[in-house]
């Protein structure tokens, strides 16, 4: 599964890891990516989205025919 999010875009950054003596070496912090399955009524299908934890709020708040439509709009396939 690759670790970014079809709704917000969020995917891994990068950036180092600094001990105490300040020895840099490189890591990445990924998002809290999870697959989730919705009832889409207008299509009267399912659909499975690889989403973020924050995407999940968003889609609580704005619904998940408005979300997908978002989706739809930055080229990704639902």
């Amino acid at each position: 599964m690759s670790a970014h999010c079809q709704l917000t875009g969020a995917a891994p950054v990068f950036g180092n890891a600094v001990s105490h003596s300040h020895r840099r070496t490189r890591r990445r912090w990924d998002p809290n990516i999870q697959r989730r399955r919705y009832w889409l009524p207008s299509e009267g299908r399912h659909v499975r989205l690889t989403l973020s934890a924050r995407a999940i709020k968003i889609i609580d708040k704005i619904g998940i025919e408005q979300a997908v439509a978002r989706v739809r709009a930055r080229g990704e396939r639902v």
